[in-house]
């Protein structure tokens, strides 16, 4: 789903899925880990954050791994270097590279989170008014009651509404592969569910409600606010809205998921409208990057906006992982090297997953996999690339050396 990870669910079907990618995995060619070179000097490679890398796709089974990591300082020497892993197309063997596009799952809910904090900006809407205000009646079911619910809360998911994507039907999501779905009625859908038992309780539906708000006070699609508001202004040529579209435009990553049958299959092609504002984008890590570092920098929110964007909560470890943060639209999580990263993971059913962030220092790291980690350990190594990516040659992971 359009979410990051969820420890329980991947407990659950870790038996047969690890076995069958294992199975599969041996006809698979895989590439040897890589770092891009600035042509004019020597530059240093980066042996622990390929070790992590490949560890992902010899040992997890991942079929490919690419991660491109870019310095505070962009005109440095050195400031940007790849390693990339496994293939990306099983059928060809085509290596794994940083630059094909790829749906990133729940890393939109960042871009949403920031057009929702721009207009909060600009007074046309408060984050701390109920959803009542702006959608009148469409939260009054199950025990929900939008006059109690802020916008604040759908953006840091403590609503209390339940997630959409935990109905039944989306116990095997392939069987609506190409279904097209709409906010209003999946927003429904999560109203007839139980409600969650915790306070911070990470939900889609949140995002879908937001993504209906910025159409009631815009009177613009939310998909045509952040493109407007950020897509084109940064000149993200990769990042777009598939819409209605299954298949992914231009040179692309293919994604697998283990069926319901055990088997390794294709799911590249894929309606994600169920996603919507909440985790239908498709992009690039150069793209990731490029957000991520004007995001940071103050060039897309005013400060206070930023501030409030980066005010975390507890999040449930058992729907994250331990140590993790949530603020609005970002998530942040300890280094082993010092402080935390923060950003945004996101996972889609036909595969992909991805993961943005930016460390203290201001070290960006896009990670992309063609292929969801398949048990709780392997989901950690995924979150070991991130440290490696942030951490390696610091000086402070060099201080604790």
């Amino acid at each position: 789903m359009a979410i990051p990870l969820r420890s329980t669910a991947l407990r659950r079907r870790a038996g047969f899925a690890a076995v069958a990618i294992a199975c599969l995995f041996g006809a698979a060619p895989a590439a040897v880990a890589q770092s891009h070179r600035d042509a004019s000097r020597p530059c240093g490679p980066h042996p622990e954050l390929s070790r992590s890398v490949h560890h992902l796709v010899a040992h997890d089974r991942i079929a490919g791994a690419a991660v491109l990591v870019t310095g505070p300082d962009p005109a440095a020497p050195c400031a940007r270097w790849t390693v990339t892993d496994g293939v990306a197309d099983l059928g060809t063997g085509r290596a794994m590279n940083a630059t094909d596009r790829l749906r990133v799952g729940s890393v939109t809910k960042t871009f949403t989170a920031t057009v929702v904090l721009q207009l909060a900006a600009e007074r046309r809407l408060s984050l701390d008014a109920p959803v009542e205000r702006y959608l009148p009646g469409l939260i009054r079911a199950g025990g929900h009651d939008g006059r109690r619910i802020t916008v604040r809360q759908l953006l840091q998911h403590t609503s209390g509404l339940p997630d959409y994507l935990e109905a039944p039907e989306w116990e095997h999501p392939e069987r609506v592969r190409y279904r097209h779905f709409e906010p209003r009625r999946l927003v429904a859908r999560a109203l007839r569910l139980p409600r969650p038992e915790r306070a911070w309780h990470y939900a889609t539906t949140n995002y879908l409600v937001a993504g209906l708000i910025v159409r009631e006070v815009t009177g613009h699609s939310p998909e045509s606010e952040i493109t407007r508001r950020i897509i084109a202004p940064l000149g993200l040529r990769d990042t777009y809205w598939p819409g209605d579209d299954a298949r992914i435009r231009g040179p692309h990553s293919h994604s697998y998921f283990t069926a319901a049958d055990g088997r390794r299959a294709d799911g590249t092609a894929w309606n994600t409208t169920f996603g919507g504002v909440g985790g239908a984008l498709i992009s690039t890590p150069a793209d990731l990057n490029r957000f991520t570092a004007a995001l940071f920098s103050g060039r897309l929110l005013p400060a206070p906006q930023l501030a409030e964007m980066r005010r975390t909560v507890a999040a449930d470890p058992d729907r994250l992982w331990p140590g993790a943060r949530y603020g609005l639209g970002l998530i942040s999580s300890p280094l082993s090297c010092g402080g935390s990263w923060e950003g945004h993971a996101g996972t889609v059913p036909g595969g992909h997953r991805a993961l943005a962030a930016v460390g203290p220092d201001g070290r960006r790291v896009a990670l992309v996999l063609n292929e969801v980690p398949a048990t709780l350990q392997a989901e950690l190594d995924f979150l070991d690339v991130v440290d490696k990516a942030l951490c390696e040659g610091t000086s402070a992971e060099r201080t604790s050396a």
